[in-house]
């Protein structure tokens, strides 16, 4: 029987995501779910609760409500609690002045007449206009989804997404499966809330959002642009929990297909309209491209190069040669030390023969590598990303000669909005390497461009070393062709520092599983108490660099790199430790969960997103904040907190970016930087770079993974744990095939 109970809360004993225990002034223990804003905002409230009365195992009798009010003036409260820097005074002075039926009229359409009010600022207005949109979304949908158990994270998620959107409730009513377009919710939340609507399990709106959700998100976990008719119908009875139902799936895949959100090709192919259209776009590009002459630049290429200071070799030549016979695409792709560098600087002095040197631009995909390109030719250098935000209103960049490093990196999508665009008369270079990790996302196009020969290619493969005792390069690629290098000689820029278990095998056949375990954990600890020695060694040169505000340098000094994120020797446990050695006394810090980030942390952004930010002059000069694209994988410095605001600042050096982060944005946008996964420094470079080697790694363990670790480093890479799997890795050759558009077109 539903009672009602009114009171005030004194204490809150316990809280997790909008579910809170709490105490009553009057001795009464409550629980349940308030999601209008945070659960501290109504400490010291009145509220009416309707609920029941229950026992709980931890807090004894307790009054489990279904139904919260506060019981004050809901607007008051919203401006004294949840609006950041309202005052009770300024709250009072606005309800007196308009009441509260005018003053929520004029939050949601005039709301610039506050401006009136000593105290209200211009910045301070967009936050109460952003709050006040999000308040009033929440309490609509919250009204609306309280019956269907939605978790106040969910609903603070959707009603923050579709705050300005029309009449919300309705549509998601009349097609739940609009929820997928928002950010973070896939197919499956979204379906769960359905079915709690009453949707049917063969409805065609569901199959048809599953079919889009499977198929692109099968293409991007695995790196395929491209997926077999039956291994995508096969996926969807799996989701589903269907079986044989290959005829309804073709209708509705017939109805995908017409509505042009799926592509169907030979073979029984299909493909997510965007990645279909970005291959065919590049195939065409590079086909259409190489046909192009533009003729040479000088008459004798051999004493140009002898007029260099540039000595190169003969693969190296072949490069230019092509250049300079007029060819206006050129896949340069070359190996760690085969000296890429040197020849894009040649080509590039080539091509300034003709072009001024504002004309030829350079790029990659990580800040880090863009600027490397910069420092080794001597021309101007930018990310991908940031030329094509720069030029997002010209319908192409106003570039000659354009240079595209690191070209392993970039996937399908993110190719051909670059390419799309550059000039149609432009000089195309594109360079990489091959023995690199494929791209995260889907597609592998310099891979296919190679295997397909679709534009012309010069490969360098001799390696250059610098001195006897500089092995990093030689060591990779003994790892790329699948051969155990000689790790254990003395180099200057390699180590390799043995930390494995004696007699393994012997005790693999003597202990119990659980034994074992506890031995595997000793030797990950000891491994950790190594890497924590190289940490010591190296610390004081890092915080002279930070001391010194040269925070790029700090944070390419010193990098820790693991293959996984779990287990003692992945980067969420080895970030805990290595925190304490860099940065073990912050000033302030902000605790998420499990994780705390400090003032003066290395941190890393963790997804594409747009932000609020500004460039580093303008956020010195106090000036207002943009929304910018931030990429995951910006390695950044956590500079400054603001407690009272419940913000962090992030610099981010290579882009010469801030970014403000919103406490509750912490944990989805930014992750402690000091170990990172293999995956994550593509194109990185670090002076020092650390990497922990051992068995429970195996399952990652393959060539381009490791070949791919170790040339991150620049001066030192050590190595540190069992020798044995560090062999059987550099052993597992990895032959990345993917499904793509490009290799069935």
């Amino acid at each position: 029987m539903t009672q009602t109970l009114i009171g005030q809360i004194d204490k809150i004993l316990f809280e997790e995501e909008g579910f809170f225990i709490a105490v009553l002034k009057t001795g009464e223990k409550v629980s349940g779910t308030y999601f209008e804003s945070e659960v501290g905002h109504i400490k010291d409230s009145a509220i009416t609760l309707s609920g029941v009365w229950e026992e709980h195992k931890k807090y004894g009798k307790t009054f489990k409500f279904t139904s919260i009010k506060v019981n004050q003036n809901q607007l008051f409260f919203f401006l004294n609690k949840i609006v950041k820097g309202f005052t009770k005074k300024l709250s009072s002075e606005l309800i007196e002045k308009f009441g509260a039926d005018e003053l929520a009229d004029i939050l949601d359409n005039d709301i610039e007449r506050l401006l009136e009010f000593k105290g209200i600022k211009e910045k301070r207005l967009k936050k109460i206009q952003d709050s006040w949109k999000k308040f009033r979304s929440m309490r609509e949908l919250g009204e609306f989804l309280s019956p269907f158990d939605v978790s106040p994270v969910l609903l603070t998620t959707i009603a923050t997404a579709m705050k300005d959107v029309d009449a919300p409730c309705a549509k998601i009513k009349d097609n739940p499966y609009v929820l997928t377009s928002i950010h973070s919710i896939g197919f499956k939340r979204a379906d769960e809330l359905a079915l709690k609507m009453g949707i049917e399990k063969t409805d065609e709106n569901r199959i048809a959002s599953a079919m889009d959700y499977v198929l692109l998100n099968y293409c991007e976990q695995q790196g395929n642009s491209c997926v077999a008719k039956d291994i995508l119908f096969k996926e969807l009875d799996e989701l589903l929990m269907f079986s044989n139902q290959e005829n309804f799936y073709e209708s509705i895949l017939v109805q995908r297909v017409a509505e042009q959100n799926i592509v169907l090709m030979k073979n029984d192919r299909l493909s997510p309209v965007r990645l279909y259209d970005a291959e065919k776009f590049l195939y065409d590009t590079f086909i259409s491209r190489s046909k192009m002459d533009n003729g040479g630049y000088v008459k004798d290429v051999d004493q140009f190069l002898k007029d260099s200071e540039l000595k190169l070799g003969e693969q190296q030549r072949e490069a230019v040669v092509k250049i300079n016979e007029g060819a206006s695409i050129l896949f340069l792709v070359g190996y760690a030390g085969t000296g890429k560098s040197t020849t894009s600087k040649s080509i590039l002095n080539l091509l300034n023969t003709r072009y001024d040197a504002k004309e030829i631009m350079t790029c990659a995909l990580s800040g880090i590598a863009s600027q490397r390109i910069s420092d080794t030719t001597g021309y101007e250098s930018a990310t991908i990303q940031s030329l094509i935000v720069k030029h997002e209103k010209s319908d192409s960049f106003p570039y000659s000669v354009i240079l595209i490093d690191e070209a392993s990196m970039i996937n399908s999508s993110l190719f051909a909005r670059f390419l799309a665009k550059v000039d149609r008369k432009a000089i195309l270079i594109i360079v990489g390497d091959d023995a690199q990790l494929p791209p995260i996302g889907a597609g592998n196009v310099l891979s296919d461009v190679l295997t397909l020969e679709l534009a012309p290619i010069v490969k360098l493969t001799k390696i250059y070393r610098q001195s006897e005792e500089q092995a990093i390069t030689l060591i990779a690629n003994d790892i790329r062709k699948g051969e155990v290098p000689q790790y254990r000689e003395k180099y200057d820029d390699f180590e390799f520092v043995e930390v494995s278990m004696q007699n393994y095998y012997g005790m693999k056949n003597a202990l119990s599983t659980q034994e074992l375990q506890e031995k595997r954990e000793e030797n990950a600890q000891a491994i950790i108490a190594e890497i924590s020695h190289r940490v010591v060694e190296s610390i004081e040169k890092a915080r002279y660099r930070l001391k010194n505000k040269q925070i790029k340098e700090y944070l390419n000094y010193f990098q820790v790199i693991s293959p996984m994120k779990g287990g003692t020797l992945g980067t969420t446990n080895l970030n805990k430790v290595l925190q304490e050695y860099f940065n073990p006394n912050p000033k302030k810090c902000v605790k998420k969960g499990s994780s705390e980030f400090r003032l003066m942390d290395k941190v890393v952004h963790i997804k594409n997103e747009n932000m609020t930010s500004w460039s580093g002059d303008c956020f010195k000069a106090g000036e207002e904040s943009n929304q910018r694209r931030i990429f995951n994988g910006m390695s950044g410095l956590l500079f400054k907190i603001e407690e009272e605001d419940e913000q962090v600042f992030v610099f981010y050096p290579n882009e010469d970016i801030v970014v403000v982060y919103e406490y509750n944005e912490i944990k989805s946008y930014l992750m402690l930087s000091y170990a990172l996964t293999i995956h994550k420094v593509q194109g990185m470079e670090y002076d020092i770079v650390v990497i922990p080697m051992t068995f429970s790694h195996f399952i990652m363990h393959n060539t381009k993974l490791i070949y791919t670790a170790i040339t991150r480093a620049k001066h030192k890479c050590i190595l540190v744990g069992e020798g044995a799997a560090f062999e059987s890795g550099c052993r597992k050759f990895d032959a990345t095939r993917r499904d793509t558009v490009l290799l069935e077109l």
